[in-house]
């Protein structure tokens, strides 16, 4: 079988004890595979460390003193665009997790996180996945939800227009269950469709299926 490819990464962090504790971790977790290849607390010295020592993975606590660790993370992607970056904090900020992403980071993992959990997630950044909890995934995706235009109301006149069109009736059969004219129908769906913000009958049952309006 092939041998795995050595993982390089450098740690960014003014915790000594945790940055000693964290190059343990990984070397025993990954069975040598996984090592730390250089370190510093200094958020400023962060971009020159990871050009020195090349890494695969450069792991950035936020909390670091000024400029601070979203400002380390975007000076190491600009300048060595090809390391792949995860935030990490010890603390449950979702606007500075978020600040750092933004910044450049690739994933965000908290530091309460249980120690035999930390390499699986950092292997899947440098296969290229993202890595986020749950909770800062929600977070990120609500205010898109937000955006999401509402589903119109609609009275029960047009609520039944709008399930005839979906079972594919033609004119003539919406007038003859409506009992009106074909002209009428025609004014009707004309209207119904401007409401729904759709071109054509198809694109309606589409929205009506999608958005429950059935």
């Amino acid at each position: 079988m092939p041998v795995p490819a050595p993982v390089r990464i450098a740690v960014i962090d003014d915790h000594r004890l945790f940055v000693r504790g964290l190059e343990l971790l990984l070397a025993a977790t990954s069975g040598g595979r996984a090592c730390v290849v250089g370190s510093t607390g200094d958020a400023a010295a962060a971009a020159s460390l990871v050009r020195q020592c090349v890494p695969d993975l450069a792991l950035v606590d936020l909390h670091l003193p000024t400029p601070g660790g979203v400002r380390a993370i975007a000076a190491i992607r600009r300048t060595t665009p090809g390391v792949r970056i995860v935030a990490m904090s010890g603390l449950g900020e979702t606007n500075l997790a978020v600040e750092a992403l933004r910044a450049g980071a690739t994933g965000y993992l908290p530091k309460s996180g249980e120690p035999e959990e930390l390499l699986p997630p950092l292997l899947s950044v440098l296969d290229g996945w993202a890595v986020l909890p749950a909770e800062l995934l929600t977070a990120l995706l609500a205010p898109a939800a937000n955006r999401l235009p509402a589903s119109p109301v609609l009275d029960d006149h047009e609520r039944l227009l709008l399930q005839l069109i979906a079972k594919g009736h033609g004119t003539v059969q919406i007038a003859d269950n409506l009992h009106v004219s074909e002209r009428t129908v025609k004014r009707l769906t004309a209207s119904l469709l401007r409401k729904l913000r759709v071109a054509n009958r198809t694109e309606a049952a589409a929205l009506a299926g999608n958005a429950g309006l059935l």
